[in-house]
């Protein structure tokens, strides 16, 4: 039985039932829906010589080319699908919901499978969707706070007491400074970061509070969507001010087990705005093994760059908190206290 599904059906039965993509793999790649299962209808070449002769020849040769090359897979189409769902219950979808996922679903539906559901609109259809869910209105309870504060580490603390928390860092793999890479593992592209953003945000409670960490638009190479970030934008900024030595050795923890080359190449990025003489000191700095003077050096730059984006924000909307060091645990009970006190 094949049953079609808009987006938000196929989002309430998502746990249950496993999504097969079957866009191509370079598709897929470039941003897909989180938990989806890869099961290519084309590779990537069919794919490109398909389209050359839809847009050279007509539709008519282009699915007669199809068939040729969708043939000899048929039975592959059925293995993978069933390792996907053993019990072969599974959505399907392609880019718009057109011929792709039809004939994939009919496939499924004539070898066994007991239902197929085929989202309608396909995998456009969803990143509509998402784009109109980022339009939503949140409560957002917004973390600044200087390089090296320990932000992100705090709000994995606030996590573990069932409050809502975002990531943005731990999604983008970035921790959003030139060293932001160092250890993160690849980014994903900025369609998939904002796919799996979506999904987070999507089952939380959007009418009780979000926590995020401050961030500009771009975290490394993704972007943060613009109509979510202008919402940030206008929140209560609650400003944590730890002392710039107590940051620089929380930062010297945190860097000094990866690779000296990788330091010495984050160093020379950002050498325009340390300053030759600064940079010198800091490359230097790295080959002793001196990572305490590198970090203070750095947020030397890093303290004045955040302190300007922090200016361009209404004074009356950025609340400081002072605490003493980089304590992640001590330093959510600290905040979590104050915010609740001031919204008493």
């Amino acid at each position: 039985m094949i049953v079609r599904v808009s987006i938000a059906e196929y989002l309430e039965i998502r746990d249950e039932v496993a999504v097969v993509d079957v866009r191509s793999p370079a598709e897929y790649e470039k941003g897909h829906i989180p938990g989806a299962h890869s099961v290519p209808l084309f590779d990537n070449e069919e794919r490109a010589i398909i389209g050359t002769i839809y847009k050279q020849q007509s539709k008519e040769a282009a699915i007669t080319r199809g068939y040729d090359f969708v043939n000899p897979k048929l039975d592959w189409y059925i293995s993978e699908s069933e390792k996907v769902s053993p019990n072969k219950i599974i959505a399907i979808h392609c880019w718009r919901g057109g011929m792709r996922s039809g004939s994939f679903a009919q496939h499924l539906s004539d070898n066994g499978f007991d239902k197929v559901y085929v989202i309608e609109g396909g995998y456009k259809a969803f990143r509509n969707y998402t784009f109109s869910f980022f339009e939503k209105d949140f409560k957002l309870i917004i973390l600044g706070g200087y390089t090296g504060s320990g932000k992100t580490e705090i709000l994995l603390e606030i996590e573990k007491t069932k409050e809502q928390v975002i990531d943005l860092e731990g999604l983008a793999h970035h921790k959003g400074s030139a060293f932001g890479g160092i250890g993160q593992g690849e980014q994903p592209s900025v369609e998939h970061f904002q796919n799996t953003l979506f999904m987070e945000m999507y089952f939380m409670d959007i009418n009780k509070s979000i926590w995020f960490e401050d961030e500009s638009l771009n975290i490394g190479r993704v972007v943060i969507p613009k109509t979510l970030f202008n919402q940030m934008r206008l929140q209560m900024v609650y400003f944590i001010d730890i002392p710039r030595i107590e940051r620089a050795k929380f930062l010297t923890t945190t860097y000094g087990i990866h690779d000296k080359e990788n330091l010495k190449f984050s160093v020379d990025r950002i050498s325009k705005r340390l300053g030759p003489l600064n940079t010198k000191i800091s490359l230097e700095a790295i080959d002793k093994g001196d990572l305490l003077t590198v970090a203070e050096l750095t947020l030397l730059y890093y303290d004045k760059s955040y302190a300007r984006g922090v200016a361009t924000r209404e004074s009356s909307m950025i609340t400081r908190i002072e605490l003493e060091k980089v304590d992640h645990k001590t330093n959510a009970e600290k905040l979590m206290k104050f915010v609740c006190d001031l919204n008493k």
